[in-house]
């Protein structure tokens, strides 16, 4: 928000706001003699740069400094040390053990953080190596990646979805010295690809008992006492060398499109980030709310680390860990015990949660359905045109308790795209789902939507401090996204020609996204510019919004990925919503209840989706054509309509390698696994 800032009259001793939402910093701004960007940068300590981006892990940046970001550069240690200052007796890390919670307060954290500094000192981390952790959210993982921070060493987060290829490649890119994993089944894949890792000089394992004992291979209570003749003031030598504008967390991308690239991010980056982006979508500091959330997402991905980890460091929050089979059904059960304040799912989970709710209301009795039905028919209508009533809420108040949300103000959409069916269904819950829209190059969030920034469909305004323009629009007004901002990444590690292809020559970062904003400064993204399918005929369609429409008109559909790059004509391939193996997370055969109910509504008895495909159900089939119809109807030409389609026998998933670790559907990987079912839409 723009605050207009009224005159001082110092000697009066007085100072009147009219706005009740200006910060501390701004009122101590006023009242202090103001400093200009060159005396606030003349009184920082940073590291000498030449240039605004670098490639080597040691190398150091300037930054993006102006009027709209004037803040002093500060480390992630600075900040750390400040919340202890402010907020060291309360709760930071709730960790489950067997049925009691383990809470750890701020000061325990940073003192645990520290231990685990010189255990990777004496281990013989180097400065600017890494420490990789491959494992699932948990204290353990937070304390590594803050003590491997203050050691002078940089992060690299590994999915646990990896395959052992895949963690050779980050854990040699990022020449790390140590390895963090979770438990055995983590330690197979690096113990398959260790002696192909030059710089690895120790493992430690964090969860689990250790099955044999392995030269430099350690538990994590051993790793803990390791670094007990490490003196606090050789500790505090390596954390006082450190530069706001030196890299310290690697976010490794999905690598959808070629080899995964190590996104380098600044202690800048980090902590400028932590503050702003979280403050534009109304995260509060602990002396206003003691801000609670859940951690689920994975911690390797940007979206997570920057709103579980940094974020909880920078404002005080609590931060209680999901188990680790959270995605396959428990992640609910954690949510009713710790009731958050805020919540943040990608789109297919706030998807999972909306079929789980549909599955519910269809089991309740006639009466009970129709009253739930009709509360979100008026939550709807009332969120919409932004009015209030409050029988709805009466009636929604229990559902939202079942799923752990009965205190729960703000909820978050980031990673992916997400349909509007999904939106609508969470307004009727009274439930407003704020997007933010960013990249793992831009730190996350450079536009964040939030309870004084929403609008439908939208991915809110630019997060203050930031920047954006549109480039190369169309008559739409539609054109490519760039960020400029302190979140803007210091470049791509060891990838010259890489980081030249993401940043002009003036230092914007080019997104890839197409998006239009309107009068008001909100944000619509319409596609990625390498998904947008550039027909034979040479029409651009982008391909979200129609893939949207199609699954909007056809509830039995969980996937739906358009085709018809360089093509006569589009096509579109199709999955079927069915139930999830919750050991192994695959899809089965069998349809969800809604894939269900909407066979029975159209006359079908089929339960499986092998009933179905192949043609063998006529009657789905044809209602899919209907559908299918009904969508091409809403075309804007004749070159955006669909012209043939197909039912995949499976719906796809992580562990089918269709969707990426966030769940974004992976395009090229889909492309190639399914060529034959392409090709035969366009034989002749």
């Amino acid at each position: 928000e723009r605050i207009e800032l009224p005159s001082v009259n110092k000697a009066a001793g007085a100072l009147v706001l009219t706005n009740p939402n200006v910060s501390l910093w701004v009122l101590t701004m006023l009242l202090s003699e103001k400093k200009s960007i060159e005396e606030v940068l003349a009184g920082a300590e940073l590291a000498p740069a030449q240039c605004l981006w670098t490639t080597g892990a040691s190398g150091s940046v300037q930054l993006r400094m102006d009027e709209l970001c004037p803040e002093q550069p500060i480390t992630v240690h600075q900040v750390f040390t400040n919340t202890v200052q402010k907020y060291g007796k309360l709760t930071a890390l709730a960790s489950k053990r067997g049925n009691k919670w383990e809470k750890v307060t701020f000061s325990e954290y940073y003192h645990l953080s520290r231990m685990a500094t010189k255990g990777f000192l004496k281990l013989g981390l180097e400065r600017f190596h890494s420490v990789a952790i491959l494992g699932f959210n948990s204290a353990e993982w937070f304390i590594a990646a803050v003590g491997t921070v203050f050691a002078g060493g940089i992060i690299a987060g590994i999915y646990t979805t990896n395959s052992p290829d895949s963690c050779l490649y980050v854990a040699k890119d990022s020449r790390a010295n140590v390895i963090v994993v979770e438990n055995q089944k983590q330690l197979d894949k690096i113990l398959q690809v260790k002696d192909k890792l030059p710089h690895l000089k120790a493992i430690v394992q964090y969860s689990g008992s250790l099955k044999e004992k392995l030269p430099n291979f350690y538990s994590w209570e051993e790793f803990m006492g390791l670094g007990l003749d490490v003196s606090d003031r050789e500790l505090d030598e390596v954390i006082i060398s450190q530069k706001a504008n030196q890299c310290c967390v690697l976010i490794y991308t999905s690598g959808t499109t070629g080899s995964p690239k190590g996104v380098m991010l600044s202690h800048d980056n980090i902590t400028w980030t932590a503050h702003h982006a979280s403050r534009a979508g109304d995260m509060q500091p602990a002396e206003i709310r003691h801000e609670s959330l859940v951690s689920y997402l994975p911690l390797s991905h940007i979206a997570a680390q920057i709103y579980d980890l940094w974020t909880g460091i920078q404002w005080g929050e609590q931060v209680s860990f999901a188990q680790p089979d959270a995605l396959k059904g428990s992640l609910v059960d954690t949510l009713r015990e710790v009731t958050p304040t805020a919540h943040m799912g990608v789109p297919r989970v706030w998807e999972k949660i909306m079929e789980k709710i549909k599955e519910g209301i269809s089991r309740c009795g006639y009466m009970k359905r129709k009253l739930v039905t009709w509360a979100m028919s008026v939550s709807l209508e009332a969120n919409q045109r932004l009015t209030k009533y409050v029988i709805y809420s009466l009636v929604l108040h229990k559902l939202r308790a079942e799923l752990g949300f009965s205190n729960c103000v703000k909820f978050f959409s980031g990673a992916a795209p997400i349909g509007s069916e999904t939106l609508q269904f969470f307004l009727g819950l009274n439930i407003r789902l704020y997007e933010a829209y960013g990249m793992s190059e831009s730190s996350g969030p450079h536009f964040m939507s939030g309870p004084k920034a929403y609008r439908f469909s939208s991915c809110g305004k630019v997060v203050p401090g930031c920047q954006y323009k549109l480039v190369n629009i169309d008559a739409d007004g539609i054109g490519e996204v760039c960020f400029w901002g302190r979140n803007v990444f210091m470049g791509f590690l060891n990838l010259e020609d890489k980081t030249k292809e993401a940043l002009d020559e003036d230092g914007w970062l080019r997104s890839g996204d197409l998006g239009k904003v309107d009068e008001d400064g909100f944000l619509y993204i319409t596609g990625r510019i390498k998904e947008l399918i550039i027909t034979a005929g040479g029409e651009n369609v982008p391909p979200l919004p129609i893939e949207d429409a199609v699954k909007q008109e056809l509830p039995i559909i969980s996937n739906a990925m358009l085709i018809g790059d360089k093509r006569k004509f589009l096509s579109m391939l199709l999955t079927l919503k069915c139930t999830i193996n919750p050991e192994t997370t695959e899809p089965t055969d069998i349809l969800s209840l809604e894939a269900v109910e909407f066979c029975q509504r159209h006359g079908s008895q089929s339960t499986n989706v092998s009933d179905i495909i192949g043609g063998k159900d006529k009657i789905v089939y044809q209602s899919i054509e209907e559908g299918i119809a009904r969508a091409n109807s809403k075309a804007t030409s004749n070159a955006q309509r669909i012209q043939k389609w197909t039912l995949l026998g499976k719906d796809f998933s992580i562990v089918g390698g269709e969707l990426g670790p966030t769940m974004k559907l992976r395009r090229p990987v889909v492309l190639h696994m399914y060529h034959g079912e392409i090709e035969n839409f366009y034989r002749e």
